[in-house]
């Protein structure tokens, strides 16, 4: 694998995370997953990355007097295994300043929506209930604030007639899986740059 190192914070299920495994072994990535960071112990993304032979960094919260506490502890885990990039892949908790500074332009999300649209929590209802025609996914760095850093990639999906909260789901995820590893592989391949709020993504061997 190349040298380029990414860790995946994760808490449930691990879709996203399993669509990067694939992505590196079928040599899409460009780079190599060395670390999960979960912080749910029970969390099926843990049995996943066991699976793929990927060290976890597994906590809980409860254990650590401050958000601070345990961030320090992972930001020593990043240092050690000489992380270059954190993908969030349904990762349930804000960070701090801790993690988001010393990443900064190295730390990306996925939201289920078309931000600034539906930011938060529960975007694929909060687009239902909205009524629109069309939401999505969107990849964008993290800043510290609740989805508000620079977009770095979105794709549409159609609300189709009679859609509820688990059929389009089904859908963004589908697009999530296919987008968030395709993204990874533009940091690995060093075509991402970002100017103000504006990222700029190179053509292909250009660097």
């Amino acid at each position: 694998m190349g040298s380029y190192r990414i860790a995946v914070f994760a808490s449930g299920r691990g879709s996203n995370f399993q669509s990067l495994v694939d992505a590196q072994a079928s040599g899409a990535l460009g780079g190599e997953i060395s670390l999960l960071v979960c912080d749910k112990p029970q969390a099926p993304v843990v049995q996943r990355a066991r699976e793929a032979g990927i060290e976890s960094f597994v906590f809980q919260p409860k254990d650590y007097a401050s958000r601070e506490d345990y961030e320090r502890e992972i930001a020593a885990e990043l240092q050690k295994s000489g992380i270059d990039l954190i993908v969030l892949a349904g990762y349930m908790r804000l960070l701090t300043s801790v993690l988001v500074e010393p990443y900064s332009g190295r730390m990306i999300n996925i939201h289920p929506s078309l931000l600034p649209s539906f930011s938060g929590k529960n975007a694929i209802g909060q687009a239902l209930e909205y009524g629109v025609k069309m939401t999505g996914v969107t990849v964008h760095f993290v800043d510290g604030g609740m989805d508000t850093g620079p977009v770095i990639a979105q794709r549409a999906v159609e609300v189709v007639e009679g859609d509820d909260e688990t059929s389009l789901a089904e859908r963004i995820h589908a697009v999530e899986q296919q987008l968030y590893p395709e993204v990874v592989s533009w940091f690995t391949a060093g075509r991402i740059e970002l100017i103000g709020r504006n990222v700029a993504i190179a053509a292909p061997g250009k660097r």
